[in-house]
């Protein structure tokens, strides 16, 4: 058997590169009902960054289970702002 067949005969399969796995991120949040957001996905030396705004903690904790669960093994900065518009609880004081 060579090392063409050891791939093939039921062995794991090959890894998937980071670019590979950040563009399939991406492609899945583009998709789903998450599409919308402004979140983007870099890779920056050997880690991978994620940023933007989306509009509630509940997207937020969505984008994060997502990459998660596609980005498993990588080390991943996420930064990630909530903008939720809720009504001020006071008034603003302008000088």
């Amino acid at each position: 058997m060579n090392a063409h067949d050891a791939g093939s005969a039921g062995g794991p399969p090959p890894a998937r590169s980071p670019e590979y796995r950040v563009a399939h991120l991406q492609d899945r949040l583009a998709s789903g009902e998450l599409g919308e957001l402004g979140v983007r996905i870099e890779i920056r030396g050997g880690a991978v960054l994620v940023t933007g705004t989306v509009p509630s903690a509940r997207c937020r904790e969505d984008v994060l289970s997502t990459v998660r669960e596609e980005l498993t093994g990588l080390e991943v900065h996420c930064d990630i702002v909530v903008s939720e518009a809720s009504s001020p609880d006071h008034a603003e004081e302008l000088s």
